[in-house]
């Protein structure tokens, strides 16, 4: 069967969208570990220009005073809507937290850093916008694909609006957290459609003999679809940890001056232990998802399932290099975006497990009734 082109069209922006993303949280690693995250003090302009300066003297002598006042406004107005929507807590700490009254040294290499990453958010931006304008011949063939489009649209303006709140608050814990949840569900999101967008390809595709088929029919369909979804769960909350001991790991070297990177590792709290940690259940989770799926699988999610291995295994020795070598700052960036990888790798085999067995059960006659 010959793919329409309308689908060609709308796989081609949807996975450009989802490769960019991914560049996008390497490029937001970089910055990170580079220390750039407040290299432009406001947003989305920097320095209250669309193109950066690149010498102090462009700036006013009271820059610092200038950019401080502003961000501390800005929280204050946010601090109040949290409160009155009843998100008391988080307001205070947005009120409490003494990162929104320090304002950093210009450095004209860390403030092209962050607007490189802010350019290529906002080439996103129109990439996103674009899928959900391909998406509209879907309106009528399959509206689930459509309102994913237009949903990861509109939920990548919401993530523009977080990046201007995480520099305002200047990189709030919390507020970097939540900026990384929403990029891995529009991730998922587009993921999800483009793979929606050919689904009915998929069964002239499978090449599956029909004792296969019978195999994939006859698993234990809730044991298995529990067991993808704890294993994708299980990523999520590791690189939500993963956020928080790199929250840390800046904490600790801005007290050390970013010098003896030997002794940042044993300074952590248990957040990091708990990372450590965890990493074994993610481990022995995704072991235990290819032992089970495996001797069923078809060619492509076999695909799926190895390149999950390869990815854990890449991401395991990362981590290694960044425990036991002083935590490397080539390395950071590197390991964030493979674990994003794997989730997506992930959330990509629960939806082709689903269909496959989906199809297994339409393709395979039913037992007939007396």
């Amino acid at each position: 069967m010959q793919i329409d082109s309308s689908v060609r069209r709308f796989r081609f922006w949807s996975i450009l969208t989802v490769v960019s993303i991914y560049l996008l949280i390497l490029v937001g690693g970089v910055v990170r570990a580079t220390g750039s995250g407040m290299g432009c003090p406001d947003w989305p302009r920097c320095f209250g220009q669309w193109v950066p300066p690149t010498n102090v003297s462009e700036l006013p002598a009271d820059y610092k005073q200038v950019y401080t006042a502003q961000r501390v406004a800005k929280n204050q107005k946010l601090a109040r809507t949290l409160a009155g929507l009843g998100f008391k807590q988080v307001a205070g700490e947005i009120f409490a937290h003494p990162t929104q009254y320090i304002e950093t040294d210009f450095n004209a290499t860390k403030t092209w850093i962050e607007y490189i990453n802010r350019l290529l958010g906002a080439l996103i931006g129109i990439f996103v916008f674009v899928t959900a304008i391909v998406a509209l011949p879907y309106w009528r063939r399959d509206r689930t694909v459509f309102w994913l489009a237009v949903g990861g649209w509109l939920l990548t303006g919401v993530q523009g609006w977080l990046g201007s709140l995480v520099v305002s608050t200047n990189l709030l814990p919390i507020m970097v957290t939540i900026h990384m949840g929403l990029a891995l569900l529009i991730v998922a999101m587009l993921l999800y459609a483009a793979n929606r967008a050919q689904h009915w390809t998929e069964l002239q595709s499978m090449n599956e003999t029909s004792s296969r088929l019978s195999a994939v029919a006859s698993e234990n369909t809730s044991g298995i679809y529990t067991l993808l979804w704890l294993a994708l769960v299980a990523t999520f909350i590791q690189i939500v940890l993963g956020t928080q001991v790199r929250e840390q790991v800046d904490q600790v070297a801005s007290a050390a001056n970013y010098i003896n990177r030997g002794s940042w590792i044993d300074q952590l709290g248990s957040v990091f232990k708990v990372h450590r940690s965890m990493s074994v259940l993610v481990v022995l989770l995704n072991g235990y998802v290819v032992y089970r799926l495996w001797p069923t699988a078809g060619a492509g999610l076999r695909r799926l399932l190895a390149t999950s291995l390869g990815l854990l295994g890449l991401e395991i020795v990362v981590g290694i290099v960044l425990a036991y070598l002083a935590l490397p700052a080539v390395m950071q960036p590197v390991h964030l975006t493979l674990a994003t990888m794997l989730f997506g790798a992930q959330f990509l085999t629960l939806v082709t497990w689903q269909r496959a067995k989906t199809n297994a059960q339409q393709v395979l006659p039913q037992p007939a009734h007396a």
